[in-house]
């Protein structure tokens, strides 16, 4: 029996392997297509993605546009686990980076503490709002989905009241963009000098701590058991002494504080006020990276980069001549193709492990007969 659980784990182990790839090589495949149907050369546009993904500012700008996109993931993740859908991801980081804009404008203290306070008060934020659709759904059954869009439209509605002058905001360049106070230079998050490729974020620290301390709780801890418990068989967790519904309120107030700190890089290492064009959708790309990583910490931060480069290099094709909806053909196409390919190579592994301990017990079987007809 130990070498059927060795066999399955290695056979485990190769497909997860295989599924990420197979996903890639189908979404190659189906994007090459889309390119040939637009009349274009698509090993011209795979070598220019190459060339101009892997070069040095390339590399600095995906991996600043990764450190936002991997919080968006784990947030999303946390809710995953739990087999809850926090769709309003978007709302909470949005309305989490304007009070804590707000309130960085208005701080009158040394860096090393307002910069605290700022991400505090962020993450406070991302948890309030998420908890208003985790006491709803624990106390009235409202699903998760339909009250976290509900407040995603609530958060606009009062970013868009607030962000006005004479309110919390006021006009900045020549009168075309509305915006917060600018927070104080001693605010600004440090930055790591990368030369002629530009400034590294220092909030990837921040993002890769918060990456650990996902997997250590998840994966280490009881409340990290029990929450996985609950999100696989809410009966089974139950009979076991686990509150459900506590469990299902503390998932979405762990998950809109993470939320919290998804405009947090952009705020405190570039833009330094919350404005009209503050970064909007990034809640639901973490959605879709969330499926990429298959909420697996080191996988979500692989579907981040792999985001932050199609982004890049697909912005460059459209200067190239290519149509530019080829990043959300592309996007769209892998975030398919990677669905599709686990819940094929799952339900093969599934049927191949059943055929394996059905093949082990019939020999055992046999063993047992052939040894009493010995006897």
């Amino acid at each position: 029996m130990k070498k059927l659980t060795s066999r399955i784990d290695k056979e485990r182990l190769l497909l997860g392997i295989a599924a990420p790839v197979l996903a890639v090589v189908a979404a190659l495949v189906v994007t090459a297509l889309v390119i040939l149907a637009t009349g274009k050369n698509p090993g011209a546009a795979f070598s220019d993605m190459t060339t101009y993904g892997f070069a040095s500012d390339s590399q600095v700008y995906i991996l600043n546009k990764a450190t936002t996109y991997y919080l968006a993931g784990v947030a999303v993740a946390i809710g995953f686990r739990m087999n809850l859908f926090n769709i309003g991801v978007d709302g909470q980081y949005r309305l989490a980076a304007f009070v804590a804009a707000v309130l960085g404008g208005a701080l009158a203290v040394p860096g090393w503490i307002a910069i605290p306070l700022v991400i505090i008060a962020a993450m406070v934020t991302g948890a309030l709002w998420a908890a208003i659709a985790g006491v709803l759904k624990v106390t009235r059954g409202v699903s998760e989905v339909i009250s976290t869009i509900m407040l995603n439209s609530i958060a606009t509605a009062i970013i868009a009241y607030l962000l006005q002058p004479g309110k919390l905001a006021r006009l900045e360049q020549g009168g075309t963009v509305v915006s917060t106070k600018p927070l104080p230079s001693s605010s600004y998050f440090f930055t790591i000098d990368a030369g002629p490729a530009g400034e590294l974020w220092g909030f990837i620290v921040i993002a890769v701590l918060v990456g650990i301390a996902y997997w250590f709780v998840l994966g280490r801890t009881r409340f990290g058991f029990d929450l996985r418990t609950v999100g696989q068989s809410e009966s089974a967790a139950s009979a076991s002494g686990v509150s459900v519904k506590k469990m299902i309120a503390t998932s979405m107030v762990i998950s809109g504080a993470v939320a919290g700190l998804i405009g947090m890089p952009t705020l405190l290492n570039d833009s330094h006020a919350f404005s009209n064009d503050f970064p909007t959708g990034i809640g639901f790309t973490g959605i879709a990276i969330a499926l990429l990583g298959r909420n697996n910490p080191v996988g979500i931060a692989l579907g981040a980069l792999l985001w932050g480069f199609l982004e890049r290099t697909t912005n460059h094709l459209e200067f190239q001549g290519y149509d530019k909806e080829i990043l959300g053909v592309i996007q769209g196409v892998i975030v398919l193709c990677v669905v599709i390919a686990y819940e094929v190579v799952g339900r093969y592994g599934l049927k191949r492990q059943q055929q394996k301990v059905g093949a082990e017990l019939a020999a055992q079987a046999a063993a047992a007969t052939k040894k009493q007809e010995v006897a």
